[in-house]
């Protein structure tokens, strides 16, 4: 617990800065790093360590962010406004990239047919989820940060996923006596699962309250509780996800990235999956109005 401690005492600033003070560019670069360490640790846990596919596989990973950054960057040249057909010219600006992966993914395919080396059907799913979903997921951080006041947009996914995570955690620990997954998640608890929702709400709600003193922005606060409720859920329903995986790779940490924390997957996982809904919501019922 104490080094837990110390290393979220560390590491917990530096990423505030990345993400609320340092330009877009910065939160690019390090999501880029941190999508080629979460390949490494899914081809490790499900033991495909095909290093050709893993070489591959990392590349796609490192690029996503990057041309989803790019793409942002190209609309602040061209000075259009952001809206629905953003998102459309992300998916195009990374539709290249999924190409070249599958094709690479098809040609070591057919190579393996006469190689001693067989090439097993399911690297391709875990290669794709690993080096193109999770990179692409993680990627909504950098949309975020890169939207006109990203530097407060981006910081929604990181308040309701931190909130629900400690809420559900903290709730579990004091009151939690019923366990709704006990196959997958022994420790998670009804009690800790409600808490966890309860937290992730009103935690978005007073980071509203705060801007609304703090900024001349206008603040939605429907939209937020919105914000607040989906967020906690899909924040749940992602550490579930992958906590179903490593149970059945039969580990109990991704990796040892974070000291008493695990690896990148181990503190990204529910982020994953947060930070893309936010975005959709963010872009569909906007909350921070100028």
């Amino acid at each position: 617990m104490k080094t837990r401690i110390i290393v979220s005492a560390v590491l917990l600033p530096i990423f505030f800065a990345v993400l609320f003070i340092f330009p877009p560019f910065v939160l690019t670069v390090v999501i880029s790093v941190l999508c080629a360490i979460a390949v490494f640790e899914l081809f490790h846990a499900t033991k495909l360590l095909n290093k050709r596919v893993l070489v591959y596989t990392i590349i796609a990973a490192v690029l996503t962010p990057m041309a989803v950054f790019l793409s942002f960057a190209l609309h602040a040249v061209t000075q259009s406004t952001y809206s629905i057909m953003t998102l459309i010219t992300l998916l195009l600006s990374i539709f290249f990239i999924f190409i070249c992966f599958l094709v690479i993914e098809v040609v070591l395919a057919f190579k393996s047919v006469d190689s001693e080396k067989k090439f097993k059907l399911r690297q391709v799913p875990i290669a794709f989820a690993s080096g193109m979903v999770i990179p692409l997921m993680l990627s909504a951080l950098v949309s975020l940060k890169s939207m006109p006041y990203g530097h407060l947009l981006v910081l929604i996914p990181i308040i309701s996923t931190f909130l629900t995570d400690s809420g559900a955690y903290f709730v579990g620990v004091a009151i939690g006596k019923r366990k709704i997954f006990p196959n997958i998640s022994p420790n998670k608890t009804l009690e800790g699962c409600v808490g966890g929702v309860i937290a992730g709400t009103f935690g978005i709600m007073l980071y509203g309250i705060i801007l609304s003193y703090t900024t001349s922005l206008a603040i939605m606060f429907p939209a937020l509780f919105v914000y607040g409720l989906i967020g906690a859920v899909v924040t749940e329903f992602g550490d579930l996800v992958y906590s179903f995986i490593k149970r059945k790779c039969g580990i109990k940490d991704y990796g040892r990235l974070f000291p008493g924390h695990g690896g990148v997957l181990d503190r990204f996982d529910s982020m994953s999956f947060n930070a893309p809904v936010m975005l959709l919501l963010v872009v569909v019922i906007p909350a921070i109005l100028v």
